[in-house]
């Protein structure tokens, strides 16, 4: 398994990322520059990290994914290559098109940090495999542009296709207003590619794998994506 981790200016959870993925996989991520044209070769999964690219500037995402790399990563998505977008990375990759819809300002309009359940919706994807249908998780949120909104027509079609792949829930699975953080449509927390193949989340897998900060549910995240990749080798 082979792993990229791009690198933006003012991107500050790459090295969180990468740390997750030795930690599960036992291999070390290559960090790649946003100013590379080409990702290294061989690479089966790009990870597009959470912080706050350009400073937040224009709109959340939108100057990180006009960056030279972010064409490479596109071919790659189109190849069937993973690309895991968490925080402001699934802001990137909805400006960049890899995603539909586009993250805005929380509805209670403030930052939002704390421990977050999710609901599982599906598990039978490679970022999900380790996990059961329904099960809730818990990782971490923080963000203030969290609050995913989409048109109606492309609501309907997420749901209907089943690429919702995680909702805000409370600790037993269940959806309510007090257990969404940032008032997003649905509840929802992440969403898929039509393929599958690219997962764009809000929370925050990669700071829930070591028992030392408070749990390890993020961990079934990397084992799924680990065990697909070896599935299919």
């Amino acid at each position: 398994m082979k792993s990229a981790v791009i690198r933006f200016p003012g991107i500050n959870r790459e090295d969180d990322a990468a740390r997750a993925l030795r930690l599960v996989t036992g291999r070390n991520a290559e960090m790649v520059w946003h100013g590379e044209g080409e990702l290294p070769s061989g690479t089966d999964l790009v990870v597009l990290p959470g912080g706050f690219s350009y400073g937040d500037y224009l709109r959340c995402g939108a100057i990180a994914a006009r960056s030279p790399i972010m064409e490479a990563v596109g071919v790659h998505a189109k190849r069937g290559g993973l690309v895991l977008a968490i925080c402001n990375g699934f802001q990137i990759a909805c400006e960049a098109g890899l995603l539909p819809g586009v993250l805005m300002r929380n509805a209670a309009m403030h930052f939002v940090c704390r421990f977050q359940h999710l609901r599982v919706e599906r598990a039978d994807t490679p970022f999900a495999n380790a996990y059961a249908r329904h099960q809730a998780i818990k990782v971490c949120v923080a963000h203030g542009e969290g609050n995913y909104v989409a048109d109606e027509e492309t609501l309907a079609r997420l749901e209907r296709e089943g690429l919702v792949a995680f909702r805000y829930c409370d600790a037993r699975g269940n959806l309510s207003e007090a257990a969404n953080p940032n008032g997003a449509t649905n509840a929802i927390a992440g969403i898929y590619s039509e393929n599958l193949r690219v997962l764009g989340l809000m929370p925050h897998p990669e700071n829930l794998v070591d028992p030392l900060v408070g749990g390890i549910d993020g961990r079934g995240l990397f084992e799924s994506v680990a065990s697909a990749l070896v599935e299919a080798a």
